[in-house]
């Protein structure tokens, strides 16, 4: 008798799938956006690369502060209310940019992000468990996958804004020496070049008042979980003691790290060896169509590989791509480090698929939360990756270290985190059972 397939997805669940997964490209905008700007605010105030990191901080840390909370409402009510909640933190976040570039301060604009990936935190907490639970659970995986794969085209929408309207019309990218400026002449620059970076924030969060009137409008089914007032105490107890979870979380700290450092400092690699900020841009544009080819294409493999066995193959790729980026220091170590995305392009929903799987629902809630706080790893792992860079100054090769330049030798941190992965992927194999 032929086995019957198990459908991703059902006809009844598309208009939610399709609209929750659109939320997929929502913050991958806001990531791509905010990346290129670490190096935008460096050459505008004057920052040291760990001074410039604080932008990280600041976006990633909003995912830390806000996931928690975001997970005990929607345990509480619906995932519909957290993405309106999600939708609504994250108009007020960009829509902060405007009074931030007439301060001119800094700490502002941090302000700004850090609320902004408040809303962020509510729309993955809510958006990712949403799209796992429409359907069988055996096709969880592939089915957040196929979601995700939206994620790297809000991506490349906002390289593109980053690249095209914000670096290209920086005036102060166009000075060698920024510093040797008097000081009305910095004044009259920085004044220009910050409200150009505040342009794409304010319409943005705008679009997002729009949207935000969408869903509220919006009738959307919700998958209910069972005994919803058992305690989240005992919930959290029973996900300590879930190995594929516990050591996902991990995973997902190293995995949202790596990802972040391998986008944000393709900038200061490009430097190194004298490509600007512009053509840099090109080639994280071309990391992030990479990014998005191997979701597609990852999606189709796992009709023939378990998840973690093709992540395991991924993750020892991705070393072998991550030490030519560290010792060859030309051209061809830029290549690598833009290869890198196809091959991580399939972690973070595979790890995240991996570590609910078999949870209930009210477990499922409060376990993506935990996930989604692992995105700190993208506020902590580039600042420490800019304190490595600035050994030597504020430059980016200023000194060698093991021979190689600082940004080069800076790229070990992404390779102990491949490591990491290569090791969880392979404890899951080794332990199917979990």
């Amino acid at each position: 008798m032929e086995k019957k397939s198990i459908k991703i997805l059902d006809k009844k669940n598309l208009i939610p799938f399709v609209l929750v997964s659109s939320l997929f490209a929502l913050w991958g905008f806001a990531n791509n956006l905010t990346d290129p700007m670490v190096q935008a605010f460096k050459k505008v105030l004057e920052l040291s690369n760990s001074e410039a990191a604080w932008i990280q901080m600041a976006f990633y840390g909003g995912y830390f502060s806000m996931a928690f909370p975001a997970a005990l409402l929607m345990k509480k009510y619906s995932y519909k209310l957290g993405i309106i909640i999600g939708l609504s933190f994250y108009s007020i976040g960009a829509l902060l940019f405007y009074p931030a570039a007439v301060t001119e301060k800094f700490w502002f604009f941090c302000l700004g992000l850090y609320i902004l990936t408040f809303g962020l935190a509510f729309l993955e907490t809510s958006a990712n468990p949403y799209i796992l639970s429409l359907g069988h659970k055996k096709t969880s995986t592939q089915r957040l996958n196929f979601a995700q794969s939206f994620n790297p085209i809000g991506s490349i929408a906002g390289l593109f804004i980053a690249q095209h309207f914000v670096l290209k019309n920086l005036k102060s990218d166009d000075i060698v020496d920024f510093s040797l400026l008097d000081e009305s002449s910095k004044i009259i620059i920085k004044t220009s070049d910050l409200l150009i970076i505040r342009n794409p924030y304010v319409i943005l969060g705008l679009v997002i008042i729009l949207i935000l009137i969408l869903f509220i409008i919006l009738k959307m089914p919700e998958i209910k979980g069972s005994n919803n007032d058992y305690s989240v105490k005992k919930i959290i107890n029973s996900l300590i003691n879930k190995k594929n979870y516990t050591l996902g979380v991990l995973a997902q700290i190293f995995y949202v790290g790596v990802q972040i450092m391998c986008w944000t400092y393709i900038y200061q690699y490009a430097e190194a060896i004298n490509v600007d900020s512009v053509e840099a841009g090109n080639y994280q544009m071309v990391a992030l169509i990479l990014f998005t080819f191997g979701r597609g294409i990852s999606t189709y493999l796992f009709r023939f590989f378990k998840p973690p066995l093709l992540m395991l193959i991924f993750s020892i790729i991705a070393i072998t791509l991550n030490l030519n980026t560290i010792f060859n220091q030309g051209i061809h170590g830029l290549y690598s480090l833009v290869l890198i995305s196809f091959f991580m392009s399939l972690m973070f929903p595979t790890i995240y698929g991996i570590a609910l799987k078999n949870l209930s629902e009210n477990e499922a809630k409060i376990g993506s939360a935990g996930l989604v706080m692992a995105i700190v790893g993208g506020a902590l792992m580039p600042k420490i990756q800019g304190i490595i860079i600035d050994i030597g100054g504020s430059g980016v090769s200023d000194t060698t270290l093991m021979g190689v330049s600082e940004i080069n030798f800076s790229f070990i941190l992404p390779l102990v985190c491949f490591l990491y992965i290569s090791c969880y992927s392979y404890y899951i194999i080794k332990n199917p059972h979990l």
